[in-house]
Parts: structure tokens; C-alpha cells; sequence
């Protein structure tokens, strides 16, 4: 790893280190008004959305709890007769229309709701997504040199025998990357073969990741030649100058929608609802396409290096149309077997 990598890294530790500190001791300000939000974003999203939102809103103290997808669904569950913060931010869908959390949140319209498609937005008004994010594998290309392995295309192609203990992915019980492409593969092939097929790639699995983004920093680091993570690590990636290449799947990259709720139970309603005001307003929205492949709410656009990465203009021809309905219905069953069969 480059000495600009680490550097790079620790200051977005420190950031959000520095933020954390700022907004759990109001910066200062005996008056300002304080939420705590629940997040499922990457540590480094989550320090520069919080930067411009100070910018945005300095007397509106934002305290942050950061969980995995998996363990934030668990950790609402837990607190749910009586809940410890006041809004969802950036939370997969697929977790958000469980009927369980359902009951937690109340309906919101954001002013500026009308910038966000319909389909983007739940029809009860209980939650909206903003960004969202997508499969792809980061393959180290020195890695495939030295081993003379091919470079790899597709979900198919991972199956090879010559990729085996090469491979690394997310496991899907913690990491809402994971459960995207374990639900994908089996909406794209149907259950049986779905089933078939995750067997078979489990033959070529070094291990199974907690993180969604650890699988590519594997890879970028040249401990594995693939990783399973998704498109904005392996762009991030690239940018910092790992010598990986971006693939996304040619069967269609699985996807998952990141959406921001009001807690019912919330007992700072009106600063909540500012925040949430916020995440749809265009310094927001600018400051999300710095980091996410997928944004929902009109304006902004795509960087050039997302472009230099291999991320095409018009995203949705290499995405796959997921169900999330299915994937939320279907959670728990497919996590049970998939922890019975594959999980080590």
C-alpha cells in the first residue's frame, strides 16, 4: 500500500473521527438542536455527506451510528419498543420494507420530494432513496499476470476451477452487498439453479467477508485475485491507483436502493425532518455523486473518473431489474439456508 493510500485513508478516519467528536458535544453550542442517525453508508461516505451537511445546517448537531446493513436491521429490531434514534439515512431498502421496521416509521415528505421518481420513493410516503449501489468484482491484474489466470466477465465465469481460493465476497448475513448478489443470482437463474450455482462458486471461495467493501480492498491489495464487493470501492480504488480492473457482471450487476426514514418515535421531529430536507437538496445531491454510482434525485453529474473506471453514462443497461420486494420477502429463508449450507 502507497504511502498517499494511507494518507488518504487516515484523513477520512480522522474526519469522521472529528465530525463524530464535533456533533456529540454540539460544537460548542448549548442551543443547537441534536438528531442521532442511524447509517448503513461506508465510513468514508459518511465523512464527507456530514462535512457538507455542517456546512449546510452549523447549528444542527448530527450524532452517527454506523452498522453493516445486517447488524443495523438487528440493532433496530432490538430497540424497537424503544428506539434510540431519529432517523434511517442511507439504509438498503430491502431492509427498509420489512413490515417489522415498517411500524417504526412514519410518513414524511421531504420538500424537494418532487425531484425523486416515484418508483424511488415508497407509496405510503414512509421512506425515499437517494443513492444506491451495484455488484461488480475488483480484480487485482497483477495478481492474473502472475498466476496466468483469464480475466473474468461474469458470474458464470467465477466458477472455473482455475479461480479457486482466489475469490472473496461478502458474506450476505451482515453485509447488504452480500445479500444483493446472493438475491440477484437467484432471481437472475431462479432458485434451483441459483441454489446450484452458489454451491459451485463456493468451491472457488476463500472466505466470506463481513464488509461489503473488504472484498475489494482485498483484492486492490493483492491478497486475492477477485473480489466480489461493489462498483464505487473498485472506482475508489482505481483512483487511489491500485492496479485493479472495474468488472461488472455481463448477466447484470444486482443493486440495492439506500433510503432515508423518519422514526415515529423520534423526539426531535423537527430537526429530523430538517436533516432528512436536506439529503434532498442539490448540495446534497453534488456531494453524492462524488461517491455513489446510483443517484436517484434529479441534477448533478456523473464524475469523469467513474467514466475512466468502466461505469457506462446510462448505468441502468448494466443493471439488473431486482425485485426488492422478493428480496425483502425472501430475506430470512435465503439467509437461513445460505448460513446452513455455505456460511464458514
Amino acid at each position: 500500500m502507497t504511502k498517499k493510500t494511507r494518507s488518504y485513508r487516515g484523513m477520512h478516519r480522522s474526519l469522521l473521527a472529528g465530525l463524530a467528536l464535533c456533533t456529540a458535544i454540539g460544537i460548542g453550542s448549548a442551543q443547537a438542536d441534536a438528531i442521532t442517525v442511524y447509517t448503513s453508508y461506508e465510513e468514508d461516505e459518511i465523512a464527507a455527506f456530514l462535512a457538507r451537511a455542517k456546512q449546510d445546517m452549523p447549528d444542527l448537531d448530527i450524532n452517527v451510528l454506523r452498522l453493516s446493513t445486517g447488524d443495523l436491521h438487528a440493532r433496530i429490531l432490538a430497540e424497537a419498543s424503544n428506539p434510540q434514534h431519529d432517523v434511517i439515512w442511507g439504509w438498503a431498502v430491502t431492509s427498509l420494507i420489512d413490515p417489522r421496521i415498517g411500524e417504526l416509521v412514519e410518513a414524511y415528505t421531504p420538500e424537494g420530494i418532487e425531484r425523486i421518481a416515484e418508483q424511488f420513493r415508497d407509496k405510503d410516503g414512509k421512506w425515499f432513496a437517494t443513492t444506491g449501489y451495484m455488484a461488480a468484482f475488483c480484480v487485482n491484474n497483477e495478481v492474473l499476470k502472475n498466476k496466468n489466470l483469464p480475466m473474468p466477465t461474469s458470474w458464470a465465469d467465477l466458477t472455473n476451477p482455475v479461480y479457486k481460493g482466489e475469490v472473496v465476497m461478502p458474506n450476505p448475513a451482515s453485509s447488504g452487498t452480500g445479500y444483493l448478489m446472493i438475491a440477484s443470482i437467484l432471481q437472475m437463474m431462479g432458485e434451483e439453479k441459483g441454489w446450484e450455482y452458489l454451491n459451485s462458486l463456493d468451491g472457488n471461495i476463500a472466505q466470506y467477508i463481513k464488509s461489503g467493501s473488504r472484498p475489494c480492498n482485498a483484492a486492490s491489495e493483492g491478497e486475492f485475485a477477485i473480489g466480489a464487493s461493489f462498483a464505487l470501492r473498485a472506482i475508489k480504488n482505481i483512483d487511489e491507483g491500485y492496479p485493479i480492473t472495474m468488472v461488472i457482471p455481463s448477466e447484470g450487476a444486482g443493486n440495492e436502493l439506500e433510503a432515508n426514514a423518519l422514526m415515529a418515535g423520534s423526539k426531535n421531529k423537527e430537526a429530523a425532518k430538517r436533516f432528512l430536507d436536506w439529503t434532498v437538496s442539490e448540495n446534497a445531491v453534488n456531494e453524492y455523486y462524488n461517491w455513489k454510482e446510483i443517484v436517484t434525485v434529479t441534477g448533478g453529474e456523473m464524475p469523469e473518473k467513474f467514466k475512466e473506471a468502466g461505469l457506462p453514462e446510462d448505468i441502468a443497461s448494466v443493471m439488473w431489474n431486482m425485485d426488492f420486494v422478493w428480496s425483502a420477502d425472501n430475506r430470512a429463508p435465503v439467509l437461513e439456508r445460505w448460513q446452513k449450507e455455505l456460511e464458514r
